[in-house]
């Protein structure tokens, strides 16, 4: 379905905008299933979408077509802009791009700006060599619930895996499903074959929906970090000794009897609500204040 702008393909010669693998990009062309992409992030008709690395602006045209009220797409290829700048014309008030890394934003910030009565969400393709730190940046705020409702993202099939992996996967399950099923429901919507890019990865994608749990577990998010990381950088070692290094005294065994956990358990085993009992423990026996 034609949205009355020139072939991406086009588009993307007329400009010379080659993919880079430096930036991580790789083009979809196919406006079908990037409107497919675009309604499983709606509906849209009263949403401000935030976009990170919308490229030549595939998924930034299917978005609009789809009738998002607004998209704020964030790039930092000075090459795609003119690109971007043409869909703009065509979208009057519609589209706003803003030249600079995503690392940089403060993704918190930006939703609460345009949180103006509809509802605020992050749609992307994102480059794959910053999807993981992005997610783990965007998780990990000090406000809770954030300023956007729902994020609809696309990462290589593996990483998706992870984000809603459950001790059942072990091989799968670490400190990123910990984060990411504390504090939202996770879920893999669909697969994208290496064939719909360009240039084609090696790798299968897919498309993750994340939503905030208005109320997570309370528990200190540093303690659950804090467990998380020591537990999994030793996931083959029982608790009592991959803890060794958060417990108070190095007594691991005394933090897993507070959290009522057996000391025997090995990381891949714990779901996400023992590692909050162990958030919890862990901020008792240090005698801290919950920073939720």
């Amino acid at each position: 379905m034609s949205d009355g702008l020139p072939p991406l393909r086009d588009v993307v010669a007329r400009f010379e905008i080659a993919p880079k693998k430096a930036l991580g990009q790789n083009f979809l062309f196919d406006l079908n299933l990037t409107r497919r992409i675009a309604r499983a992030a709606g509906p849209l008709e009263d949403a401000t979408v935030i976009e990170i690395g919308p490229g030549p602006g595939g998924l930034t045209r299917a978005l609009l077509a789809e009738g998002a009220k607004r998209v704020v797409a964030i790039e930092r290829d000075a090459r795609c802009l003119a690109a971007l700048a043409e869909i703009a014309a065509h979208y009057p008030t519609r589209l706003e791009v803003i030249e600079g890394d995503a690392l940089d934003v403060d993704m918190q910030a930006l939703c609460a700006k345009y949180a103006d009565g509809g509802p605020v969400r992050v749609c992307a393709n994102l480059p794959y060599n910053i999807s993981t730190v992005l997610l783990t940046n965007w998780l990990e705020a000090e406000v809770w619930p954030p300023a956007w409702d729902r994020l609809t993202l696309m990462f290589q099939r593996e990483v998706a895996e992870r984000i809603v992996a459950t001790p059942a996967e072990r091989v799968d399950y670490g400190r990123l499903a910990v984060l990411c099923g504390w504090r939202t429901q996770a879920r893999i919507l669909f697969d994208v074959a290496p064939s719909a890019f360009t240039p084609p990865p090696k790798v299968t994608s897919s498309i993750v929906e994340l939503r905030p749990r208005e109320k997570p577990e309370e528990c200190d998010k540093r303690m659950l970090l804090a467990v998380a990381q020591a537990a999994f950088g030793q996931r083959r070692k029982m608790l009592r000794q991959s803890l060794k290094g958060v417990a108070p005294d190095g007594d691991a065994e005394a933090l897993l009897r507070v959290a009522g956990i057996a000391a025997t358990k090995r990381a891949e085993e714990v779901d996400v609500e023992g590692f909050v009992l162990l958030a919890r423990a862990l901020l008792r026996t240090r005698g801290q204040d919950i920073d939720r």
